[in-house]
């Protein structure tokens, strides 16, 4: 079995969510691997986006987002004063998922 199918398969809160991003992912060019514990895509060996979940949400972080242009204002920064670079997008149920929102900020990420 994969890292990152075992991964999902320990997340039990998220699981169905996790995986429905995974397959988004997977879509792209991006390469899959786990890193500090948790899945990671990246191009030419540059880290992208991950994914995880936690207590109350789950979600994309992108490693850049800063540089996003986050039309949309879905991305926050997890620790203000600390974090440079990286920005979330959270959710807390599929249904705040929107696949095309999502994939145009992969895209543009890459």
């Amino acid at each position: 079995m994969d890292k990152v199918q075992s991964f999902l398969e320990k997340q039990k809160q998220w699981e169905k969510e996790l995986g429905l991003l995974r397959g988004w992912l997977r879509e792209t060019e991006m390469d899959e691997t786990v890193k500090w514990g948790v899945p990671t895509y990246t191009v030419n060996g540059k880290n992208v986006v991950g994914m995880a979940g936690f207590k109350n949400h789950f979600g994309l972080w992108f490693f850049q987002g800063v540089f996003l242009k986050d039309e949309k204002k879905l991305l926050v920064n997890a620790q203000e004063g600390k974090t440079k670079g990286l920005r979330q997008m959270r959710f807390h149920s599929m249904e705040e998922m929107d696949e095309q929102v999502i994939k145009e900020y992969v895209q543009e990420a890459i």
